[in-house]
């Protein structure tokens, strides 16, 4: 397998719907978080390209379920950011629908990685999704972004709490600090992503 399989993401598609996706077979994994959690700046990181994912000081710019292919059987899904869009009700009734369809109902999907503020970590919509993925069998990763903006005793002790809450929300779930601008974590998260897609499949 490459140093980084990540680096090979490209942009193929803005999926409105479930059925605008492509075929669920091979193995993907989606990314998720609230709107100002720095999740487009946390996939650009991991696939090391700059400007893969939107990103914008205007959150919720991503919209739609939007693919990256590594290749022809693996997938990176960037799924609406949550949150602090500007948008009506009605869409956003729309987004909780094909967000829940889609966790419930992608046999492809591998794994889920939820972008959580280090400073502001498991909000309402971070336990949903955790809860949720932990009761379809998902493996799920919390990428606590912005590390950088705690000390290093303020990081370690919210990595802690953040853990420790994980083992009665979803047990099996992993945490790791991450900032996108220092690089904190960037190679652990690969490693954990590339087992998810590769590794665990047999490949």
């Amino acid at each position: 397998m490459k140093k980084n399989p990540f680096r090979a993401a490209h942009y193929l598609l803005n999926a409105h719907r479930l059925s605008q996706l492509p075929d669920d077979t091979g193995a993907e994994i989606a990314f998720a978080g609230r709107s100002n959690a720095g999740k487009s700046s946390a996939l650009n990181t991991i696939c090391d390209q700059q400007g893969l994912a939107r990103t914008s000081k205007t959150p919720g710019r991503t919209q739609q379920l939007v693919v990256f292919p590594l290749d022809e059987t693996h997938r990176l899904i960037d799924l609406p950011g949550y949150g602090y869009a500007k948008v009506p009700e009605s869409m956003r009734e729309h987004w909780r629908g094909v967000i829940d369809a889609y966790l419930r109902t992608r046999d492809s999907l591998k794994g889920l990685v939820l972008v959580m503020d280090s400073r502001h970590p498991l909000r309402e919509f971070d336990r949903q999704m955790l809860g949720f993925a932990n009761a379809t069998g998902r493996n799920s990763l919390c990428l606590l972004t912005k590390a950088d903006k705690l000390t290093r005793s303020e990081s370690l002790r919210t990595l802690g709490e953040v853990r420790k809450e994980l083992e009665s929300i979803a047990p099996g779930a992993q945490a790791q600090l991450f900032s996108s601008s220092k690089k904190t974590g960037v190679d652990e998260a690969r490693a954990t992503l590339a087992h998810w897609l590769f590794e665990a499949n047999g490949e």
